[in-house]
């Protein structure tokens, strides 16, 4: 078979794209971060509370939100070059997601709520897992070079 060939739209796409390649992690790691820091952050304000919705101790909770708020600290640090901060803030959100999942989420898919999930299903959870663990593995490399 002959390799293929590409159009002259695709050539002309190629180098805009690869011109962004070495800042497009910073989407990733911004919009994992926020959300960490918003609900993390969060959990400080209302620890009492959402301890006593969820039987759990507040201790556990001011826990939660020190793993979600410094993984999304640690995240946004590891791209500014230190990509161990990379591996390791990513890697806090992971076990946080699992538990959510196994306390809130589980056995529903769908993110919409019901009258027997009213937080919703996993599927949120399970994406954020994976990007998670993508930045786990890779770290701050893209295209095999680290940023």
């Amino acid at each position: 078979m002959a390799p293929e060939t590409k159009t002259q739209e695709e050539n002309a796409l190629v180098p805009a794209f690869e011109s962004l390649t070495r800042h497009v992690h910073w989407g990733l790691r911004a919009g994992l971060a926020g959300i960490f820091l918003f609900h993390g952050l969060g959990k400080f304000a209302t620890a009492p509370t959402m301890a006593a919705e969820m039987g759990m101790p507040v201790a556990a909770i001011y826990m939660l939100g020190a793993l979600e708020a410094g993984g999304a600290l640690l995240l946004l640090a590891g791209g500014f070059g230190k990509e161990l901060l990379t591996r390791i803030g990513a890697l806090l959100f992971i076990p946080v997601m699992l538990g959510a999942i196994a306390m809130v989420h589980w056995p529903r898919w769908s993110f919409t709520a019901t009258d027997s999930h009213p937080m919703g299903g996993m599927e949120f959870q399970v994406l954020v897992i994976l990007v998670s663990l993508y930045l786990v593995v890779k770290g701050n490399a893209v295209g095999g070079k680290s940023v």
